[in-house]
């Protein structure tokens, strides 16, 4: 006898997995050159020279068996000092080592998160804004919340307050924030963050306990306009736990290294804190590689080649608009976020692959009629792409832009 509903996530991949097991097995069998996959975020810009110069040092700098031998199940202690040091520089965060958990990752991240503020069987709640990143639901529901998308504002993807004012109700646990946003690439300027934050804090006095904010930032640094700002969001929410991950930044998605910062001013921070240790105790998250945890503090804020993804936004953005396609520009992240040509998202991305043309549903991210083309890959496949793109808009009869 098996978990039913474990043999449910174990014998179906998401679909932005499947899609990429499906370009593999294309590339296989008619050349890698001659499969168009823009299915999932998998940096193509090399790691910066400070992690390979920091591996370096560090392989011969410390001894064998303390490089490779357990830390602390929280991470490193020196190593969540240096880190927290760095958020203090970069954003004057009110932040220590003792408020960090290292963590394999965002995923890691948001999973122990959810599990720590999470008591099943309460009918809490967990909200977060569409488009999202599909596997929330799956981090919420094994916590034993109730995972409840929230529709944003037509175009624009941003909180619909009037959406979330009816959502709200006191069963609510944690609110999950994503900016820069995994699918559509839009930021939450500080406004938004403002506006977000006093509505959270009136519902926090209504009810008379914390709502959390849980924060997903893998794509923190990823923007490409100066004028483009991301908000550090304990800065403005006390109650406020930030999921971060390296993969993206350091271009380090195999190595699967980040962090759970819980902001030091929450009403009852070292409860969530040592509620953070437990779910990661519980969940077999404890002690994360201790060679990355050592190289993400030498290279904390650091980041690969970010100009590399704005010429491909760029080039992919003005692409597929000047051949009638509908995006939405994105601020951050690396993806482009498109319209459908027709209603059913999935028999677009369906019809796409007669071009070996593979992109992922937006049904998948709560966003049904959009599609999501993860811009990280070479210019010379998105150079090679366009042409395909424009025999497919030819089937929909797009009318092309001058």
């Amino acid at each position: 006898m098996v978990n039913e509903k474990m043999y449910a996530l174990g014998s179906k991949r998401s679909a932005i997995r499947e899609i990429f097991e499906y370009a593999k097995k294309r590339a296989a069998e008619i050349g890698r050159e001659n499969v168009f996959d823009f299915s999932i975020g998998n940096p193509s810009v090399p790691a910066p020279a400070c992690v390979d110069e920091a591996i370096e040092h560090i392989l011969q700098e410390t001894p064998s068996v303390e490089l490779h031998g357990y830390t602390s199940a929280q991470g490193d202690k020196n190593c969540r000092d240096r880190i927290a040091e760095n958020l203090r520089s970069r954003f004057g965060a009110d932040i220590s080592g003792d408020d960090l958990y290292l963590t394999c990752g965002a995923a890691a991240s948001l999973t122990v998160s959810m599990h720590a503020l999470v008591t099943p069987g309460t009918g809490a709640e967990i909200l977060a804004f569409a488009p999202y990143f599909a596997e929330y639901k799956v981090f919420a529901e094994s916590a034993g919340a109730r995972f409840t998308p929230l529709p944003t504002e037509d175009g624009t993807f941003l909180p619909d307050f009037s959406v979330l004012e009816k959502a709200m109700n006191p069963a609510v646990a944690a609110v999950v924030v994503n900016s820069p946003n995994n699918p559509s690439g839009v930021v939450y300027k500080e406004e938004t963050i403002e506006r977000l934050a006093a509505f959270l804090r009136a519902r926090e006095k209504e009810y008379g306990h914390p709502v959390y904010l849980i924060t997903d930032e893998p794509y923190r640094e990823l923007v490409y306009d100066e004028k483009t700002k991301v908000p550090f969001v304990p800065n403005y929410y006390d109650d406020t736990l930030v999921c971060y991950s390296y993969s993206k930044s350091l271009s380090l998605p195999g190595e699967r290294i980040g962090y759970i910062a819980v902001s030091p001013r929450a009403a009852d921070a070292k409860a969530v804190y040592a509620a953070v240790c437990g779910a990661g105790r519980a969940l077999g998250f404890v002690c994360a590689p201790s060679l990355f945890q050592r190289v993400a503090a030498e290279c904390d804020g650091k980041t690969s080649d970010l100009s590399v993804y704005k010429r491909n936004r760029d080039r992919l953005y003005n692409g597929l608009t000047s051949l009638g396609y509908t995006c939405v520009y994105p601020d951050g992240a690396f993806y482009l976020f498109v319209k459908s040509p027709e209603p059913d998202a999935n028999a677009f991305c369906e019809r796409a692959r007669k071009y070996e043309l593979l992109f992922v549903s937006g049904d998948d991210f709560g966003c049904p009629g959009y599609v999501r083309i993860a811009y990280c890959v070479s210019a010379e496949q998105i150079g090679r792409a366009l042409p395909l793109f424009k025999a497919l808009a030819a089937e929909y009869s797009l009318p092309p832009k001058p």
